[in-house]
């Protein structure tokens, strides 16, 4: 079983990885598409996408384990 402070670490990488890959996505992705947007409106478009990940994860988890 895992200790709740490797449970906190991988949480937190886990978020950290994926905002990299996000903003790297967002630069490689959204000239395809025409859009065009300045570092600090990168940056916000993933805090943004980021806070509704982590709530929707919170969530889907406390519905799996509400039997428990």
């Amino acid at each position: 079983m895992q200790s709740k402070r490797r449970s906190i670490a991988e949480s937190l990488t886990n978020i950290a990885v994926g905002m990299i890959v996000a903003i790297a996505s967002q630069y490689l992705i959204f000239p395809c598409f025409g859009i065009e947007i300045t570092f600090g409106e990168h940056m916000w478009i993933t805090v943004w996408f980021t806070a509704i990940s982590i709530i929707r994860s919170y969530l889907l988890r406390r519905y799996f384990n509400k039997g428990d």
